[in-house]
């Protein structure tokens, strides 16, 4: 049977649920990148039945909003969400005023550079900018969504969120542990905030993983929302004693550099 999101007060306006799922299943094919998914692994991730999600992929394909590749039966996104995202992209869009910033921190540190931003629960990568090093973590790219408190960017967002904040959303999602493993658990997760709030960075000792590691720095509003946050990765025994705190120095140097210009925009 299918799990209907009830969520927040759209659960009780006429077809919000719909909505909800048909957003879902947009979510998930617009993460799964150029490749694409299949109804069944999109079905299983959305929680949904296979025939409800290939209806609802259906309705979404005839608005335009997916596409679906013909020789391999995999949905991607369609031509609409460009049009949609070109027209969004002027209000909401960071990543001119970041790019320069993100390849400056790939260069001084020769690791993989990453933007995010915040999208509800979840954090969004919005630009990759590689380092000079030659062994590299392919763990996070551009649209890539990890749950906050996951990957570095998304602790680094949560660390500097009001206390009540990060109550409601640990509260909200009891399942990290079962999917990410026993150190998202909340009594974890909660030595790893004050750990990230003392030192100013995030810091993801291999936890998604094994060997990669990343350091994020949350970027903040004008008004002092951490919004976007600036990370690196790399293998293990780049991110270890004195280099990982130069990281972090970098690195929130970086952040602060674009948390002052996008207050001045």
């Amino acid at each position: 049977m299918d799990n209907p999101d009830t969520r927040g007060p759209r659960s009780t306006v006429p077809g919000a649920q719909v909505i909800a799922r048909a957003a879902h299943l947009l979510r998930l094919v617009t993460a799964a990148g150029d490749a694409g998914a299949t109804v069944g692994d999109l079905a299983h991730d959305a929680d949904l039945t296979r025939p409800t999600a290939h209806r609802l992929l259906n309705a979404l394909r005839i608005e335009g909003l997916v596409d679906r590749d013909d020789t391999t039966g995999h949905w991607l996104p369609g031509p609409e969400l460009f049009l949609m995202g070109s027209v969004a992209a002027s209000r909401f869009d960071v990543t001119a005023v970041a790019r320069d910033i993100v390849r400056s921190l790939a260069v001084r540190t020769e690791e993989s550079a990453f933007l995010s931003v915040r999208r509800g629960d979840e954090t969004v990568c919005l630009l990759r900018e590689d380092g000079s090093f030659p062994i590299r973590s392919f763990v996070l790219s551009e649209g890539v969504r990890f749950p906050l408190g996951v990957a570095s960017a998304g602790l680094a967002i949560l660390a500097f969120l009001p206390p009540q904040d990060v109550d409601a959303y640990l509260d909200r999602h009891p399942e990290l542990a079962d999917r990410w493993g026993a150190s998202h658990s909340p009594a974890r997760l909660r030595t790893r905030i004050a750990d990230t709030m003392a030192r100013g960075y995030a810091v993801n000792p291999g936890l998604i993983v094994e060997g990669s590691w990343g350091v994020g720095a949350a970027v903040f509003t004008r008004s002092g929302d951490p919004q976007w946050a600036l990370s690196l990765t790399g293998v293990e025994f780049r991110f270890g004693g004195e280099r990982l705190a130069e990281l972090g120095r970098i690195l929130l140097a970086h952040a602060h550099q674009l948390s002052t210009r996008i207050a001045a925009r």
